[in-house]
């Protein structure tokens, strides 16, 4: 039989494990809480910056196509990219919409090139300045948000809080990643 003084402390013994197990519970959870919110303030910078970069595509379109008329599959194609880029959700679907904006301009800027007086118009050098300064934050936001998405994924992963971020609803997020990385090596060249 015990004692009542081993039994005090035993129960004391439960008790500090019981708070430790809660602090440490808590801590997580506010550390993911955290993280996530930084990586879904990430993904909206990037969205922010890809409907920068979609709202100017139909100005760069209108000024290419007052001098290449006969192009028009590639202002399809440019038409098509900018609708995947809004519509996009996720990063999975962001990235898909990256391969073909990324293509779009290169097709457009190559027509371009063979434009002389294009290259010379006022209008167009200005979109081309704000579509390097667009391409420029795009690929800061992807950084920030791809920095966010390992320091979430990591902590999700790390023991013992791999034992309790799903039961606290915390999953891995995808990262920004581009399916063909030889797509984007390059940006678009702009510069004539």
């Amino acid at each position: 039989m015990l004692e009542p003084m081993d039994a005090l402390i035993i129960v004391g013994i439960l008790v500090v494990l019981v708070v430790a197990i809660g602090i440490y519970l808590w801590s997580t959870y506010n550390g993911l809480v955290t993280l996530n919110v930084r990586v879904d303030e990430a993904w909206s910078d990037i969205t922010v910056q890809l409907k920068r970069r979609a709202d100017l595509i139909p100005n760069l379109v209108d000024t290419v196509k007052g001098y290449a008329t006969h192009e028009s599959a590639v202002f399809e194609n440019v038409t098509k990219a900018r609708a995947a880029t809004i519509g996009a959700q996720s990063p999975t679907e962001a990235a898909q919409a990256e391969n073909m904006m990324q293509d779009a301009l290169k097709s457009i800027f190559a027509v371009a090139e063979a434009y002389p007086q294009l290259q010379a118009s006022q209008n167009f050098l200005q979109l081309q300045g704000e579509l390097v300064d667009t391409e420029d934050k795009i690929q800061s936001a992807r950084r920030f948000y791809n920095g966010g998405v390992r320091e979430l994924n990591t902590r999700i992963q790390l023991f013992p809080n791999n034992i309790f971020a799903n039961n606290l609803g915390f999953s891995e997020r995808d990262f920004f990643e581009v399916a063909n990385p030889e797509a984007i090596a390059e940006s678009p060249r702009i510069q004539f």
